[in-house]
């Protein structure tokens, strides 16, 4: 199915038709009306979980069992969750080989990819949705949004994040998406106007007529000229922030203007660390949705960390969550000795008190990964019917390198599902591991910037990866056997359902889609003249 992108794209619009047609159907069925569930992913052949290896700890029981948005829950993506990644992993290859099962390893990515754009790097990437998620052709346009800084500024690839600003890309709706390269529009935000110094990600979406509503992580940096001489180091101010303005397409293509900016969230340093308890905190990346379950309210994910000083958190065991009397668990001293305690992730929750979404309150987080991981980036929640029943995926990126001590995992996408958006999630593949860039796990952890030559030439080949309607999952290219990145990746596509995910390699080219693909499956204010 699909093994072509020229005919999936011609036939994008007949499954999303399908899958509407399916859900109204069911709905009468359900008290939640599953038509505002987002466009579902092909199943996989196998949906079974993988069955426990011998000499890994079992993982935690989860019931998947929803709660209210407001309850003091929070779901833990433990341990023992975590250690089935190594336990799914291959001990037998040849070093610098792929350890990982097939089903959750990206396709390799060819050295020659092309350049998206000769003056940005291009990564973290989003396209104009609505508030299910939807992908939005707008009078005949598909509109996408990157994180872009200047290739020719003079700082190097890897001094980009200090330097980023939010830019757009265009094409006709229906361009070849393997021939036809996207238009830059340009730096969304007029100089000097948005709240901080530099812009981070976030989501984008279309609101009623014209207007969009602009999500993103305004940080200031107080010393970018000195790191980007390869010093610095004072800590950033990081807020959640939102722009209204407006959206326009003519025959020359797409054009924003009239923004209007609104700081709407700072940590709390309670749920949420701020930057007095941790320099290195995480406070970033807002995506707001509907939740048909909530009928009138709107929802953000973000990525947070929890509250308290750095190193001061204590694991517990709810965090590392080995079954009593498993003969392969770690003790609660033994990882807490190791430091594992550094590492606090979590993915935030917030609700909207307005209907202009200017005001915002915290809630609980819905997962934390304390002494787990330090970092669940770009989180995004994914509903889908499935069996008549809407199952909430809450997808997140995370890097290798910031695991803790005694854990092991690929860059990549990390997934969890429940019955609701707050839930007991259930790590998808046991281990929450959804997709990954080839990397033999049988090595030590490295970084983007400096990878050993013993290491998967691949294992940074990819990351920032956005989960789209129907499983489609986009990213950026950061480190290819060496050849450094800044364009989007080839676009994967995983199948997943009741928790099990799986690469479809009969998607594309051996499982590579073109570069950059994110189709749209909404038409917004007709068809425009531009076709």
């Amino acid at each position: 199915m699909h093994k072509h992108p020229n005919t999936h794209r011609m036939l994008r619009w007949r499954p999303a038709a399908a899958a509407l047609a399916t859900a109204v159907a069911a709905s009468a069925f359900l008290a939640v009306p599953s038509a505002l569930a987002n466009e579902p992913s092909d199943p996989p052949a196998t949906q079974q979980m993988p069955a426990p290896t011998p000499g890994f700890p079992l993982p935690t029981d989860h019931s998947q069992q929803a709660y209210d948005p407001a309850a003091d829950f929070t779901s833990k993506w433990t341990r023992a969750d975590a250690k089935q990644i190594m336990a799914q992993s291959d001990s037998t290859v040849a070093p610098g080989q792929n350890s990982m099962s097939p089903d959750v390893t990206m396709p390799e990515i060819p050295e020659d990819f092309p350049a998206m754009n000769d003056d940005v790097w291009v990564w973290d990437t989003w396209s104009l949705t609505d508030e299910n998620a939807n992908q939005i052709s707008y009078k005949g346009y598909d509109v996408i949004f990157s994180l872009v800084a200047d290739r020719h500024a003079g700082y190097g690839f890897d001094q980009r994040h200090w330097n980023a600003r939010i830019g757009y890309f265009f094409r006709k709706t229906n361009a070849d998406p393997a021939k036809d390269k996207w238009n830059y529009g340009g730096h969304l935000f007029l100089d000097n106007t948005s709240i901080g110094n530099t812009e981070w990600s976030g989501s984008t979406r279309l609101m009623q007529g014209n207007q969009v509503n602009v999500f993103y992580t305004a940080t200031t940096f107080y010393d970018v000229a000195e790191r980007n001489a390869g010093g610095g180091g004072i800590a950033p101010d990081a807020a959640i922030a939102k722009a209204l303005g407006n959206i326009h397409a003519d025959k020359n293509g797409v054009t924003f203007d009239g923004f209007k900016h609104t700081k709407l969230l700072e940590p709390d340093g309670k749920m949420y660390q701020n930057k007095a308890q941790n320099p290195g905190f995480a406070f970033r990346d807002p995506y707001t949705f509907a939740d048909p379950a909530h009928p009138g309210k709107t929802f953000m994910v973000f990525e947070g960390n929890t509250g308290g000083k750095r190193g001061e958190y204590e694991c517990k065991p709810e965090d590392l969550g080995y079954k009593a009397g498993d003969p392969n668990a770690e003790s609660l001293n033994e990882v807490n000795s190791s430091g594992a305690y550094y590492q606090t992730a979590n993915v935030g929750l917030a609700v909207a008190d307005n209907k202009d979404l200017t005001k915002w309150s915290f809630l609980p987080p819905v997962l934390s990964a304390n002494c787990v991981n330090d970092q669940t980036e770009r989180p995004q929640i994914f509903i889908q019917n499935e069996g008549g029943k809407n199952k909430y995926y809450l997808f997140t990126i995370s890097h290798q390198f910031t695991y803790a001590a005694g854990m092991r995992g690929p860059d990549g996408v990390y997934g969890f599902v429940g019955d609701g958006v707050r839930s007991d999630y259930q790590p998808m593949n046991n281990s929450g591991l959804a997709l990954g860039s080839p990397t033999d796990l049988n090595l030590p952890s490295e970084s983007p910037e400096a990878p050993t030559p013993n290491q998967n030439g691949r294992q940074f080949q990819a990351y920032s990866h956005y989960v789209q309607p129907g499983g489609l999952v986009q990213s950026f290219i950061d480190n290819v056997n060496g050849v450094r990145g800044g364009s989007l990746s080839p676009t994967v596509k995983i199948n997943f359902r009741d928790g099990v995910s799986k690469v479809d390699r009969t998607f594309g080219k051996n499982g590579l889609g073109p570069f950059g693909y994110l189709p749209t499956n909404v038409k917004v204010g007709g068809e425009g003249l531009y076709k």
